[in-house]
């Protein structure tokens, strides 16, 4: 039977038909648009600039983000990441919530517990300091999940480390110390967050993952405009450009201008925004009173710890199986993964370790930082310009005399700052690895977190997922090349940074960078550690004598039997 076309009439039938459709599908409150350009996103993700329409939703949580969908290893993986990073569970508050049933660190103290067996104490024993958690009205907490840091020092020897904190889920907490060096040892601990804190960063992560403010300009000719943009962004009727990266598949979207294209955007610049906690909510995060404020001891703070005895067992805790990666001694980090960290104190050693090679850092500005300490120390190391914003490079240097080449490129976004950058800068780590040779004379050195705290964990988790293939990818063709990642580290606290930067955060990235790199062939510089243990307060930019040592571990693994 020979097949007509459709006749006027019936096309407008057909038309009336799948108005009436769409009119039923707005009316039982699933939009049409929507539902479609969803649909069609799936098709389209791989390109490098396209448009869609969203509607308005009363809130945005981080599932409506629309993501190319896992592989189901790569969603079990994430949920096990999920799953070891749960955090106790504090109880329904009745409301409205009264900080003054959370806790207190005036009111809560910690005892240093006797030497199991009795003695004295030795070098190689774990000391173990209870802590005690209560309200500010005094009251024992029944319950966990507060955020505690505690380290344990010698400001006159230089010596430090960070102790592991263990949660009983009632109200106490033990800290363990490992036991590494002779003489006096100070014993410190600190309430980052009361427990009650911890579900209001949670639902800031998951309610307003929008709460950094980024924006591109768009310009051609005389006309401009600036648009809004996010790795997610609340559905309204604007139309969308979508900058989701090809290779990575990294997701990127802006609001589009209503009279430029998508292919007009030119820089990039974010800030924070406020307004998303209740008053008693903002009462939790108070500095000076319960935001990384110091817990008193009980009793003695300190211990005098005795040179090691021969024969005599070594008293370890129960509490925890597992040690501290390293320790400060006279200033000096002292790993204790097997790692030998040479000291490379003179502008002639670490050139030494350096020569012929190539050093590639990407990342944010802590490792920036490993970039500038290079180009202070190394008088023969000459920066080229490249005319970029000091903020964001990309940066190279450049020792022609003994072939040695520092270069450092920023991570794509989400990057946080009030200065705007062209968006030809920011390139993704995975694409800048894939496209490096290496080998025996590269140095690979990466560090990515702090600009993703204020973002759900999956975000950050897709994010090194990606790292991670290029990685291999790079150890594959070129087995040589020394691959070497910073992970993040505490900070100085404040009530507006704690909102979006918060310790919190960060340590949760911390973990879950640890687990997803675990097992394979690079070597981790543990940044977070290192901080804490350390004298100095914590900064997002660790001091000079910090970043010293940071980079003598780097060296170490470049030039294992070098130093001086």
């Amino acid at each position: 039977m020979k097949a007509r076309a459709c006749t006027r009439r019936e096309y407008s039938v057909i038309f009336l038909v799948l108005a009436m459709a769409a009119l039923i599908l707005v009316l039982h409150n699933m939009d049409f648009l929507e539902f479609w350009q969803n649909c069609e996103f799936q098709q389209k993700v791989n390109s490098t600039v396209i448009v869609q329409r969203f509607t308005t939703h009363p809130d945005m949580h981080h599932d409506s983000c629309t993501f190319q969908p896992l592989s189901p290893e790569d969603a079990l993986e994430e949920r096990l990441l999920l799953d070891s990073i749960i955090w106790p569970e504090t109880p329904l508050l009745p409301a409205p919530l009264s900080p003054e049933n959370s806790s207190d660190p005036a009111h809560s103290t910690f005892t240093i517990l006797p030497r199991r067996g009795g003695g004295q104490w030795h070098v190689g024993d774990q000391l173990e300091v209870m802590i005690k958690m209560s309200d500010f009205h005094g009251h024992s907490k029944k319950y966990g999940g507060d955020f505690l840091l505690a380290r344990l020092h010698n400001l006159e020897l230089g010596a430090g480390v960070a102790g592991q904190v263990v949660d009983h889920l009632n109200g106490s907490y033990s800290a363990v110390f490992s036991l590494l060096w002779e003489g006096d040892a100070q014993v410190e601990v600190t309430l980052v967050h009361p427990s009650e804190a911890i579900p209001v960063l949670k639902r800031l992560n998951k309610e307003h993952p929008d709460r950094i403010y980024f924006h591109s300009l768009f310009r051609s000719g005389s006309l401009s405009e600036t648009a809004v943009c996010n790795v997610c962004l609340r559905p309204t009727h604007q139309l969308l450009c979508n900058y989701t990266d090809p290779r990575s598949g990294e997701p990127w979207f802006c609001y589009k201008p209503k009279n430029l294209s998508c292919d007009a955007r030119i820089d990039h610049a974010g800030r924070q925004k406020g307004g998303f906690i209740t008053a008693n909510e903002g009462k939790l995060f108070r500095s000076g009173v319960n935001l990384k404020v110091h817990i008193q001891a009980s009793g003695p703070a300190n211990v005098t710890v005795l040179p090691k005895k021969k024969g005599q067992p070594e008293v370890k805790s129960s509490s925890v199986t597992s040690g501290p990666s390293g320790y400060y001694y006279q200033g000096a980090w002292r790993a204790l993964d097997g790692t030998t960290v040479h000291q490379f104190n003179t502008s002639s050693a670490i050139t030494k370790c350096l020569t012929g090679k190539m050093i590639h850092l990407y990342g944010d500005s802590t490792v920036r930082q490993w970039f500038e300490f290079l180009n202070e120390k190394l008088p023969d190391l000459k920066e080229f310009n490249l005319h970029s914003a000091r903020k964001f490079g990309p940066f190279m240097a450049i020792d022609n005399a003994n072939n040695i080449m520092v270069t450092f490129h920023c991570h794509g976004p989400p990057i946080v700052s009030f200065t705007t950058t062209p968006t030809t800068k920011l390139h993704y780590i995975a694409n800048e690895i894939d496209a490096l040779t290496g080998g025996t004379d590269t140095i690979v050195v990466f560090g990515i977190w702090a600009h993703f705290t204020p973002f759900p964990m999956e975000v950050y988790i897709r994010r090194l997922r990606g790292i991670r293939r290029a990685v291999v990818r790079l150890l594959i063709r070129a087995p040589g090349t020394v691959v070497i990642i910073r992970t993040g580290n505490p900070r100085a606290a404040t009530f507006d940074l704690s909102l979006f930067f918060s310790d919190w955060y960060s340590l949760q990235r911390y973990k879950v960078l640890r687990a997803m790199f675990k097992g394979m062939d690079v070597h981790l510089i543990d940044a977070w550690s290192m901080v804490l243990a350390h004298h100095l307060p914590h900064n997002i930019h660790p001091l000079p004598p910090i970043i010293k040592n940071m980079v003598d571990i780097l060296l170490s693994h470049v030039c294992p039997q070098k130093g001086s």
